[in-house]
């Protein structure tokens, strides 16, 4: 996926300044395709010049003007013409799993550490998740739409996070004084 999908799918969504979209990729969107916020103006600008998107001036008292940004209908072609074709398994890539494996090789106690410190950083992310999950949707089954789709991508992560943490405790475990062999 590129950056500009990402983008076509959030001004489905709804209409949004290039500020508002930077700050849906730091609240939600960003948890499964990271942008900043530069990129995001990058992308927006070389969008608009291919014709996907196009940008309405609204001026406001005492502030800057801003832009709006809206898809345009070459804009919705190429998002549905995106989500049509097929997409590749993603490969995992771990630096810490490298570094689980070759435990032996260094130090083992810095590298239960850090898997200490990635369960952390896992837990922390569930628990927005999932505090995410109950203020957003509280009722999942009545669901349909966008709202459905985008809750389904939130149990995705929830579900990867608990898998993660999951390991990191089995593993954990396992490079403990007790449970080395």
């Amino acid at each position: 996926m590129a950056l500009e999908h990402a983008i076509l799918v959030s001004l489905a969504e709804r209409a949004s300044t290039g500020y508002d979209l930077a700050r849906r990729f730091d609240k939600s969107i960003g948890q499964f395709w990271t942008a900043t916020h530069q990129q995001v103006y990058k992308v927006l600008a070389r969008m608009e010049s291919a014709g996907w998107i196009a940008s309405t001036h609204v001026a406001q008292d005492g502030r800057p003007d801003k832009k709006v940004y809206d898809l345009t209908a070459a804009g919705r072609d190429e998002l549905r013409d995106w989500i049509a074709q097929p997409a590749e398994p993603e490969a995992a890539r771990s630096d810490l799993a490298v570094k689980i494996r070759g435990a032996s090789y260094g130090d083992a106690k810095a590298v239960a550490d850090e898997v200490r410190r990635h369960r952390a950083a896992h837990a922390e992310r569930l628990e927005f998740y999932l505090n995410n999950e109950k203020r957003e949707f509280p009722d999942p089954s009545a669901l349909r739409g966008h709202r459905l789709h985008q809750w389904l991508v939130l149990r995705g992560g929830i579900s990867l996070e608990r898998g993660l943490i999951d390991w990191y405790d089995e593993v954990a475990a396992a490079l403990s004084p007790k449970g080395r062999r």
